[in-house]
């Protein structure tokens, strides 16, 4: 009696299984696609993070133009290359890193900036970086060039070194080349960083105004491209990094943090760490017409007398 009752049972538990089985799973996939949508990519590691300021300080060298931070951070034979679109046709260039110094040693060069805005990085047992990294290159606030660069870095004494780049250069629609006073401000700090006192005064109208807290004005790029001399002779590592801009009714603050060691021969050779802004009024043509400096000069000559810890 047992066995004729369960055979029946059996069957029907097995026919439900199997019709159950076969049904779709919508909520299942509906799971799935909402997990997909919210997945967050991974933060770099700390070896990815020293190769990316790797290739932002050979870019940071590379706008400014200074052959010795690019020497430093190249390995003895790199070499460069880019692939260029003008009027529907690619040309290509090739040089080495000694026949690209000898170029940029004879001609006039206009400071420029490149911000990646992503990253694709492989590594190899620790001694071989490869990086690719998509820029916007622009030129005081204006962004003219799509650049992307392929970057080959080795590792000598544990520091990442340039062995070779090379890029694609595309010119951006014209909609798209229009005055960004966050890529100017970048721009600037990177002036102020690069130990040429000329390329800050190019952020200015030739008639422009810089003064430094209750310091008489300087006027005209002559006179700017002093001032800007004069801290970068007292601190020859000098690095301003842009903070900031505040929108005010009367202009723009551009708000900033100074790093450098004291060189002056009189002084402690203290590190200095102090932070400002300037009030802008920009002109029309995209230039600074007027800058009123700020920040602490009771705090700057603390930290030139005792340091910035003390």
């Amino acid at each position: 009696m047992n066995n004729s009752l369960g055979n029946p049972i059996l069957c029907l538990i097995v026919l439900l299984i199997f019709i159950i089985s076969c049904q779709p799973k919508p909520d299942k996939i509906e799971l799935t696609e909402d997990i997909a949508t919210e997945t967050i990519e991974p933060a770099p590691n700390p070896e990815e993070e020293e190769i990316i300021a790797a290739v932002e300080k050979i870019l940071l060298a590379a706008g400014n133009y200074n052959i010795q931070d690019l020497d430093d951070i190249s390995s003895d034979k790199a070499v460069i290359g880019f692939s260029s679109l003008k009027d529907g046709i690619w040309t290509n260039t090739e040089m080495t890193i000694e026949e690209y110094f000898d170029m940029v040693k004879t001609r006039e060069n206009i400071p420029f900036s490149e911000i990646p805005t992503d990253f694709d990085i492989i590594v190899t047992e620790g001694r071989l970086a490869f990086v690719r990294a998509d820029a916007i290159l622009s030129r005081f606030g204006v962004p003219g060039n799509r650049e992307i660069n392929h970057l080959t870095l080795i590792k000598e004494d544990e520091d990442w070194k340039l062995l070779s780049i090379a890029w694609t250069a595309q010119r951006l629609p014209e909609d798209k080349r229009t005055f960004d006073l966050n890529l100017f401000a970048h721009s600037y700090a990177q002036a102020w960083s690069s130990q040429k006192p000329e390329f800050v005064a190019m952020f200015f109208e030739e008639d422009g105004s810089l003064q430094v807290n209750d310091g008489d004005p300087a006027k005209g790029r002559g006179a700017i491209t002093n001032v800007a001399r004069s801290f970068m002779t007292k601190f020859p590592d000098m690095i301003v990094h842009f903070d900031s801009l505040v929108y005010k009714s009367n202009g723009s603050e551009f708000h900033w943090t100074l790093t450098g060691t004291d060189a002056d021969p009189d002084g402690k050779g203290h590190k200095v760490k102090v932070s400002g802004f300037e009030l802008w009024t920009i002109s029309e043509d995209g230039f600074i017409k007027d800058s009123q400096g700020n920040f602490s000069d009771e705090e700057y000559n603390r930290q030139l007398e005792f340091g910035i810890e003390n």
